[in-house]
């Protein structure tokens, strides 16, 4: 639409294409409800208030908001692509996401990150990317690939690419590593976003004085209150592995609302389906007492003027039609979501389907070095305690401990009875022959083996098992699926989810993809786990930036000492 054609049907000189009318608008800038109509030119708001259309839809009173948008996610761990996954969040009412694609970069690069790019292009759904900063994360691990500044520079001339995602590597800042200096100039004038669980004090101010402006990894309401007085926009996180809402909520007021923002970082496919995305954020917020119009706001202007895109995230002229109509705070059902102006869903699903098998790459990212019978095998040598991982279920954190090891003819080997399980990491992008052992507790599996492809962050395959057998074959069904989730005992395959894309996403749809992960649960529920994520919590064992201890392809981490430490002790 022309300038002069949306001033004009602002104006009411001419008719606007559509009056939304009896609509209960959140107001995001007053922090009202107030009920007015809305006019609609092209992809435009035009006006609030009555005037002449060419069509009229009457809400009777339906509330009436700005499209949601979340502030930070990781499509991958929905294990669906961009089309799929936008099948399952627009109808919820989001509008738009700020991705950033470090799973994908971990294992393809560049070019992963442009297939993210490309394959969204299909997609009925706003996708904004910020070029992944740690790629690979940690020096302690063997990625796929390797994102440097140059990456980063050429990466930020995308239309579609926003900033700089989160710097996870908050020691690289802190001690001025020339790779990390060198990426955030190259992002200055962009919007940089952060990840320091736990940071304070003077290593925060130093931090944020990089240029640094958001977090989404607050656990306590007093880091949050730290983080925004110094500037910050604080991501309140409500996801599939990490839920913070509720603890970081009470902070939250009138006054200071425009430092938050909400974000999901990981979803996965039953969350998606059973709950829904940020339409549930807000239901959960309201419910546990937060102002309905705030809680919208979170979700609608606050992210967009962190982001900088200054045409969205309201209800009012100028501003994208970017449009959600529900039935009320306390259900939030959604009836239709409207984009650019026009409606894209309704009643929970897509107007128009989208193209088959949509964006879907099928390239070749599952490189694993033969493994020999006695691959994982970890002799003693006449040394008894070990070093172990310890689970903290639901958290993607974990916990140092030591234990006895059990050994069999010199050799340290799973004991399902006392809950102390083996644990190996294969590297799968370079056929490095890598494997990284150690032992976890927290399992209880009491047989068989589970292995994963997606392993945070540099996605190598992991495996936890009752024995060296299962644990063995358990790799090598994931690696002849090109990549994917699998339950074994015995040997053979009780359940399995291919993920053929990056050996992180599938090329199915969204309901296929979470009844292969409730069969996946279901059998290592048999296996004896009472874990409610257990491929979930594998997922994170691999992941040495957060606390305290994780196992990579290279070896045993002290997340803290941010260093590699002996299995034994």
């Amino acid at each position: 639409m022309q300038l002069e054609e949306l001033i004009s049907a602002a104006k009411g000189d001419t008719q606007a294409d559509l009056l939304l009318k009896n609509a209960n608008i959140v107001d995001v800038f007053s922090g009202n409800i107030v009920r007015e109509s809305v006019a609609v030119a092209g992809d435009r708001i035009a006006a609030v208030g009555d005037g002449p259309a060419s069509r009229e839809i009457d809400l009777d009173g339906k509330i009436l908001a700005p499209g949601f948008m979340d502030a930070h996610v990781h499509v991958e761990s929905s294990m669906v692509t961009v089309p799929e996954y936008a099948r399952a969040v627009v109808p919820n009412g989001t509008t738009a996401v700020c991705i950033d694609p470090h799973e994908i970069a971990n294992v393809l690069g560049v070019e992963g990150v442009r297939y993210m790019i490309d394959s969204s292009k299909t997609a009925p759904l706003d996708v904004h990317v910020m070029v992944p900063s740690c790629v690979p994360a940690t020096h302690l691990e063997t990625a796929g690939a390797r994102i440097d500044a140059e990456a980063v520079a050429s990466l930020l001339g995308f239309p579609e690419v926003l900033g700089l995602a989160e710097m996870m590597n908050f020691p690289g800042v802190l001690f001025r590593d020339p790779d990390v200096m060198s990426k955030i100039r190259a992002a200055s004038g962009r919007v940089i976003d952060g990840h320091a669980p736990g940071l304070s004090g003077r290593a925060l101010n130093a931090y944020v004085a990089a240029g640094i402006r958001s977090d989404h990894e607050c656990t306590t309401p007093g880091e949050a209150l730290e983080k925004i007085r110094l500037g910050m926009t604080v991501m309140v996180r409500e996801g599939t592995a990490a839920k913070n809402l509720e603890t970081l909520l009470p902070v939250v007021n009138a006054s200071n609302v425009h430092c938050f923002a909400f974000c999901t970082d990981d979803r996965h496919p039953a969350d998606l389906l059973g709950e829904g995305h940020i339409n549930f954020l807000i239901r959960k917020a309201v419910r546990l007492g937060l102002d309905p119009v705030l809680a919208v706001r979170m979700a609608t202007l606050n992210p967009a003027r962190y982001f900088g895109l200054r045409d969205r995230g309201a209800v009012a002229p100028g501003y994208k039609a970017d449009l959600v109509a529900f039935d009320g705070f306390d259900s939030l059902r959604v009836e239709w979501v409207m984009r650019n102006g026009r409606i894209v869903a309704r009643n929970g699903s897509l107007v128009d389907d989208l193209p088959p098998r949509a964006g879907v790459s099928r390239a070749e990212s599952i490189r694993v070095k033969p493994i020999a019978a006695d691959g994982l095998a970890l002799p003693s040598n006449g040394r008894k305690r070990l070093r172990v991982i310890q689970l903290i279920p639901d958290q993607i954190v974990t916990k140092r401990t030591e234990a006895e090891a059990s050994l069999r003819g010199g050799f340290a080997v799973s004991d399902p009875e006392k809950d102390l399980l083996k644990l190996a990491v294969v590297e799968r992008h370079r056929a490095t022959g890598n494997i990284g052992l150690g032992f976890v507790t927290g399992f209880g599996l009491k047989k068989g083996a589970l292995a994963s492809s997606v392993a945070h962050d540099s996605h190598n395959i992991i495996v936890v098992g009752t024995n060296d057998e299962d644990m063995l074959a358990a790799v090598r069904a994931v690696a002849d699926m090109g990549g994917g989730l699998a339950a074994l005992a015995g040997g053979k395959t009780v359940a399995a989810l291919p993920l053929p894309v990056a050996g992180l996403m599938s090329d199915q749809p969204l309901e296929k993809v979470r009844e292969q992960i409730e069969a996946l649960k279901k059998a290592v529920q048999a296996f004896g786990s009472p874990l409610h994520d257990p491929f979930m919590q594998l997922s994170f064992l691999a992941l040495p930036v957060i606390p305290e201890i994780k196992l990579t392809d290279k070896g045993l981490v002290d997340v803290e000492r941010f260093d590699f430490v002996p299995l034994w002790m």
